[in-house]
């Protein structure tokens, strides 16, 4: 059984300021709670259809599924809901290669760099404090459990890059170099800048390589990438040079 208050508590999560009072964000569907569940996140309550996680029993709750649909967000409930203790977060180092991201605001776009981030191997991602937050129920959702495995920071992008002036930073730009051609380093922080307007000029005056995605068709009418899909692009190539 689910009570008003729980209802009540899970539904006001979507909002920044409840996530940032109760310390507390929601996760949805099999895979996804069974991800978290095998990290370092801090089990709250769940909340399932199904006994079918290895979780403590006693945060368990088995409930049917006209309730379910009651604290889920999702249009088609995806078995159980799960509540967890957002951790502290971790000292920034800079190791390697590392993703950083100004203002970016779509949670979708958020969540698929996430995912990416931990495809290619990057530890740790580095947000400005106007990206949207990482524990956004879309966020955690497009993330598909690798919110557990990479390092994310908020920091003021400006002041880390001025603390980091031995560490090339490159940027994300329509009039940089070819990134198919350029030298690009094994260590540094690439820059992603916001969906509409890019990177912003009191962080790209800090940029030390601006780079470029060639456009190979011929139409001049054809949008930029979207940020999740150059943020792709760019690491597929930063790795092939790392490892040829």
């Amino acid at each position: 059984m689910v009570s008003k208050s729980q209802i009540k508590l899970i539904t006001s999560l979507e909002q920044k300021k409840v996530r940032a009072k109760t310390g507390l964000f929601v996760v949805e569907g099999i895979k996804g709670i069974s991800e978290v569940l095998d990290s370092k996140f801090e089990l709250d309550s769940l909340f399932t259809t199904e006994d079918i996680f290895n979780s403590n029993k006693s945060r368990t709750s088995v409930i049917n599924q006209a309730e379910l649909k009651k604290i889920s967000r999702l249009k088609t409930p995806q078995t159980a809901v799960a509540l967890f203790k957002i951790p502290e977060e971790e000292k920034l180092e800079i190791e390697n290669l590392v993703v950083a991201l100004d203002g970016v605001r779509d949670p979708g776009n958020l969540g698929t760099i996430i995912r990416l981030c931990d495809w290619f191997g990057i530890k740790t991602l580095i947000c400005s404090k106007d990206t949207v937050d990482c524990y956004n129920p879309k966020v955690v959702q497009a993330t598909m459990g690798s919110i557990t495995r990479v390092k994310i920071v908020y920091k003021d992008l400006s002041a880390v890059l001025e603390m980091q002036e031995k560490v090339p930073v490159m940027g994300a730009y329509l009039e940089g170099e070819n990134i198919y051609t350029a030298t690009l380093p094994e260590k540094g922080i690439l820059i992603m800048g916001n969906e509409a307007n890019g990177i912003s000029t009191s962080v790209g005056k800090y940029v030390s390589q601006k780079i470029n995605i060639p456009q190979y068709g011929d139409s001049n009418t054809t949008e930029s990438l979207n940020v999740a899909t150059a943020t792709a692009i760019l690491l597929g190539e930063f790795k092939r040079q790392e490892n040829y």
